[in-house]
């Protein structure tokens, strides 16, 4: 019996043993291979854009700042020209947002206050040594680290991703498939569902048609793009605009007309010696008549153009229900 016992007790001394390893050990290595490093370089911090895109969710790995970093930062606060000591204070600042924002993790490096083979150098070392990748926006930076077969994190490429598919001016062939908000307008969609309103175009739904953008507008149910057809002239509203101008030009006709009154009026009064004629001045009457008609005309103009303003919505009405639009489909 003895001999059984002592069995049980090593048996249950190993297992005891196993168990405890496995609690020290295992959580620590499970911590960190959880999460990687990525050292910010200086010119991260110093552009500034490091903030929304970490505020945004997207970083779920640990920011990593080396000292010698912030110790750059320092040096230039203190010792370069105006611009360079105002854009390094920023790189400070940016610092001190990233570490109040909630959800993300950012660890200051100690790895040394200086560094005495370069900044860049000190960045791919600790990239190598740790397995972690840099965030950079420093093209010779990025092109070494990409050689040594580092990760890089760059924020211009990340922006490049990101901007519009097509840029004001550019034309594609697209297929309209309803009415937009007004009743000329005419909607179709781009691959990624990006909605695009087409100017003057509700004859054409259905159809597949060139068009050109015009701008484009960023809200946060999405994107919304506006065009117009490809080669179309100015829009109604430029040309009644055009058609008012032309106006003015018929108005002057009437005056050609009273001219020769004008002449006639002049041409009246030679027999001025005689002193008892006190009556000179008539023909010169019809010019305070096209004084007063002409401010009559002047006045009645501004009127038909407040009621045609009245009359045409605005644009932020425009963008304002074509949100709307935008946020019922989705």
């Amino acid at each position: 019996m003895k001999t059984e016992e002592l069995l049980l007790t090593a048996v249950l001394l190993v297992l005891l043993g196993e168990v405890t390893y496995l609690v020290a050990k295992l959580p620590r290595q499970q911590s960190n291979n959880r999460k990687r490093m990525i050292f910010v370089d200086t010119s991260v911090l110093i552009d500034g854009r490091i903030i929304p895109v970490a505020a945004s969710g997207f970083i779920g790995d640990t920011l990593a700042i080396p000292r010698s970093v912030i110790g750059e930062l320092q040096f230039l606060a203190d010792n370069a020209d105006a611009e360079k000591r105002q854009r390094a204070r920023h790189g400070l600042d940016v610092v001190q947002e990233l570490q109040k924002l909630e959800g993300v993790d950012v660890e200051i490096f100690q790895d040394g206050s200086k560094a005495e083979e370069g900044v860049d150098e000190r960045l791919i070392n600790l990239a190598k040594k740790h397995g972690g990748a840099i965030c950079t926006i420093d093209y010779n930076l990025n092109k070494v680290a990409v050689v040594e077969g580092i990760t890089v994190c760059n924020l211009n490429e990340l922006a490049k991703e990101l901007r519009m598919a097509y840029l004001p001016g550019e034309k594609i062939m697209l297929e309209l498939v309803q009415k937009g908000q007004d009743s000329h307008q005419g909607v179709g969609y781009l691959t990624d569902g990006t909605m695009v309103v087409v100017e003057h175009a509700s004859a054409h739904i259905g159809q597949t048609i060139e068009i050109e953008f015009i701008r484009s507008l960023q809200t946060a149910a999405g994107k919304m793009m506006f065009a117009k057809k490809a080669g179309s002239a100015d829009s109604p509203a430029k040309q009644s605009g055009r058609g008012r101008q032309s106006k003015p030009n018929t108005g002057t006709k009437p005056v050609q007309n009273r001219q020769p009154q004008a002449q006639q009026a002049q041409v009246q009064p030679q027999p001025q010696p005689q002193p008892q004629q006190a009556s000179q001045p008539r023909p010169a009457q019809p010019a305070p008549v096209q004084q007063k008609q002409q401010p009559q005309q002047q006045q009645a103009r501004p009127s038909n153009n407040n009621q045609k303003r009245r009359r045409a919505p605005s644009s932020n009405d425009r963008e304002n229900s074509l949100i709307a639009l935008l946020d019922k489909q989705e």
